[in-house]
């Protein structure tokens, strides 16, 4: 029992059982992407400096699960932060936003590997050169 009043209630309730098996749901959200692709609307671009919470990066397999004729791609701003509350692993390190992007069946990019057709052209030119 959870709670001093559950166990009181139970006393009453007899003729039931205590939290028999599980009961799956489902939770209804909108999602609005940061970006589409103009030459394919079923590519939804997300822009992440970092994952927050786990339950926000849960938010974004729903979303792929709940809608499998689009993809979700990230563009994270530095795809090997750790994740939060990422175990340290027996070689010290932490699952990062790309290992979990790529274990969750997710493409990701940076701003330095984007596909061209995403991109204004001039923009790929001036960037190749401040590099």
């Amino acid at each position: 029992m959870r709670s001093k009043f559950e166990v009181d209630l139970s006393k009453k309730l007899k003729n039931c059982l205590y939290e028999p098996f599980k009961v799956a749901y489902t939770w209804e959200a909108n999602y609005i992407p940061d970006f589409v692709p103009k030459a394919d609307k079923n590519i939804l671009i997300e822009a992440k400096g970092r994952f927050r919470t786990r339950a926000e990066a849960r938010k974004y397999q729903a979303v792929q699960k709940s809608n499998p004729e689009v993809e979700v791609v990230f563009v994270f701003m530095s795809p090997n932060v750790p994740m939060p509350g990422a175990q340290r692993r027996k070689d010290r390190t932490r699952l990062s936003h790309g290992e979990w992007a790529e274990s969750n069946g997710f493409r990701h990019y940076t701003l330095k590997n984007l596909p061209e057709e995403w991109c204004d052209k001039k923009f790929i030119k001036k960037e190749a050169i401040d590099d």
